[in-house]
């Protein structure tokens, strides 16, 4: 745990800003949240008021039902107790945000998660020089080294039409991941109809709604299975093996995550077709990223500490690691990678 700063302070429940009276992505309900992105172990429920991007806040809205919140663009400042208060993009999800602090002559930046590859659903991770880095390491080990996506996406279309009697069903969470895959798909050519699980439509209307163009989308619910032979479907991961995935037409079965780099997580989910497409950034990333923010200090929020910190100890880089509650699980479900 790094020695407490005298107006910035990480608890086990998220990171509290004192003199803004506020807390970073509380795991618990606060009066005061300042929000980084949509995904639930970074937005909870129960808050008093909120203060994220009108993308987050409308995520929010979606999954917990409230919408009490102030909206911030992009570079917009607020300012709450003499703290100065700036959201920019951290290209993770749809309406991520790193959230810049400037109080008393320091800067801190949390970036809540990240990644630095192009994403046609949000706008790309922007870096910002600071005293104090919190950074994410989820993939912070250097086997992680994540593929070009365009090569995973041919992989995925390469099998579809190399089986044109079957149907390729891809596990891919419900945000962030799904919008990502169909749009790489129509950036690939891709223009067919896909077929998204019920419980995919109302975020990618969503994400229809902030503009972001999916093509034609059809529920994969009460069609006759013979519809869907030659197409591609969509689904959150849990149901790649269960019930509802038996009535569809023999299909391949594909996962988009991350973690397929890791071939036992594959076997254990039984993929046959795993694509290694993650909204985290990758080994090279973290690493090109410290170097080009230069922090003074960096604090690793969650995921691979120990190999990040190794390397900025030996890059002449003072660390330390955060155990903030909920974060700490590498499941790639519990994570929503």
């Amino acid at each position: 745990m790094p020695p407490a700063s005298h107006w910035i302070e990480p608890h086990p429940t998220g990171i509290y800003v004192r003199p803004a009276d506020a807390w970073i992505d509380p795991s618990a309900p606060r009066e005061r949240a300042l929000v980084t992105h949509g995904h639930a172990d970074h937005a909870r429920g129960g808050h008093g008021h909120v203060w994220a991007t009108r993308e987050t806040l409308a995520i929010m809205a979606l999954r917990y039902g409230t919408a009490s919140g102030t909206a911030v663009d992009y570079g917009e400042e607020v300012r709450l107790g003499g703290v100065a208060i700036r959201y920019v993009p951290a290209g993770h999800v749809l309406g991520s945000a790193q959230i810049i602090l400037d109080h008393a002559g320091e800067r801190v930046v949390v970036t809540g998660d990240y990644k630095r590859r192009p994403d046609p659903t949000c706008k790309p991770f922007e870096p910002v020089p600071c005293d104090i880095f919190v950074t994410e390491a989820t993939f912070g080990l250097p086997v992680f080294r994540h593929p070009d996506t365009g090569s995973e996406i041919d992989r995925l279309l390469g099998a579809l039409h190399a089986n044109p009697d079957r149907c390729v069903l891809v596990g891919a969470y419900a945000l962030g991941k799904a919008q990502r895959v169909i749009c790489e798909l129509r950036a690939r050519g891709h223009h067919e109809p896909i077929y998204i699980h019920g419980a995919m439509e109302r975020m990618c209307a969503l994400y229809a709604d902030f503009g972001v163009e999916m093509g034609e989308l059809r529920p994969a619910t009460g069609i006759p299975a013979k519809e869907m032979r030659g197409h591609i479907i969509v689904s959150p991961p849990s149901a790649l093996n269960d019930r509802w995935s038996r009535r569809l037409p023999d299909p391949i079965t594909a996962m988009a995550s991350g973690w397929m780099r890791v071939r036992q997580r594959a076997r254990q989910k039984n993929v046959e077709l795993p694509l290694v497409i993650s909204d985290h950034a990758d080994w090279d990333e973290l690493t090109d990223t410290l170097r080009e923010v230069a922090p003074g200090e960096t604090w690793i929020t969650h995921g691979r500490e120990e190999a990040l910190l190794h390397w900025c100890m030996t890059h002449q880089m003072r660390a330390w690691a955060l155990a903030l509650v909920g974060r700490e699980d590498d499941d790639d479900e519990a994570q929503e990678e």
